[in-house]
């Protein structure tokens, strides 16, 4: 047998064709280890294994292709069929009862083993009444001024922040600065 992965799947795909489903999964045997994220490997495999009835090998294939390649159409339409077969089929008798409910919280609780939440960076304290209350100086910096935030200032009675406000608002729009310096004047009638 040749060595060229694309010989070997040439030959699986005729072995496929001609329904010698064991002697393509006996050429596919040992493949995996070299091309773990072949689509075409766990393709072929998955068709093997549904030629022979091993509904759960060839769902398992499947979903590899799946995610491999999650866009192809081809592998989630097999993949729906196996599992259509696989629901029809009887049920062997020497099949092991497994609980998938207990299987799924033994992964879950393995996976939450290792889970360590992140730490918080800020506590969980708010910012005490009192504290929210003091005001800010009347020479701090105003990051973004607005006429609104100068109309505020008016109305809680912070002239000086008020003009701050407005002072900032003519070198950043001069084309308004005959209507700022009149509400400047407004404001200074007030103090």
């Amino acid at each position: 047998m040749t060595s060229d992965p694309h010989l070997i799947f040439a030959d699986v795909s005729l072995d496929i064709k001609c329904g010698a489903f064991q002697s393509a999964l006996d050429k596919l045997n040992g493949m995996e280890r070299w091309l773990p994220e072949s689509y075409i490997f766990h393709l072929l495999s998955a068709r093997a294994a549904r030629g022979l009835k091993r509904y759960e090998a060839a769902v398992e294939h499947l979903g590899h292709c799946c995610r491999i390649a999650p866009s192809n159409q081809v592998a989630w339409r097999e993949l729906i069929e196996v599992k259509t077969l696989e629901a029809q089929a009887p049920e062997p008798e020497h099949k092991p009862v497994i609980d998938a409910l207990a299987a799924e919280f033994e992964q879950l609780s393995i996976a939450l083993a290792g889970f360590s939440p992140p730490r918080a960076t800020e506590c969980a304290d708010p910012t005490p009444l009192a504290e929210q209350k003091q005001p800010f100086p009347d020479d701090a910096s105003i990051s973004v001024p607005t006429e609104s935030l100068a109309n505020l200032f008016i109305d809680q009675g912070a002239y000086k922040k008020a003009i701050r406000v407005y002072t900032s608002l003519i070198q950043l729009n001069p084309s308004k600065a005959d209507h700022y310096r009149e509400r400047i004047d407004h404001v200074l009638e007030k103090l």
